[in-house]
């Protein structure tokens, strides 16, 4: 059933989606953070990641190279993957570049510091 659904097994999944195509992904996240990108940047990458995806679980691993509902499963999770590490950088950076301005409200926020004022 699973198998179906992935359109490979379950450790290839893991192997390939989660270790391999989510590490590109979650440098895929921070590199675009990290050079002030819009977040929806992170769609189209994700979408060209999980096609190299698809390719790799199908040439290495003897998984259904065209399996849509496989497909939309690694684009969902390789994207997933890419918006948190862009949240991270993006609340790293925002603390740490302006320490006087911003504090960590969480692990992918921030908020402005006690008795700082913006200009109107």
């Amino acid at each position: 059933m699973l198998t179906e659904i992935l359109g490979s097994s379950l450790s290839d999944f893991i192997g390939v989606t989660i270790v391999i195509f989510g590490g590109a992904a979650f440098m895929t996240g921070q590199a675009l953070a990290g050079t002030w990108r819009p977040i929806w940047q992170m769609v189209p990458y994700g979408f060209l990641l999980a096609a190299a995806n698809r390719f790799f679980s199908w040439s290495l691993f003897h998984g259904e190279l065209l399996a849509p509902i496989g497909f939309a499963v690694d684009a969902l999770v390789i994207i997933a993957i890419g918006v948190l590490a862009y949240r991270l950088m993006l609340a790293h950076r925002m603390t740490t570049q302006y320490p006087w301005l911003y504090e960590r409200a969480g692990l992918l926020s921030w908020r402005m510091r006690e008795g700082v004022t913006t200009p109107r």
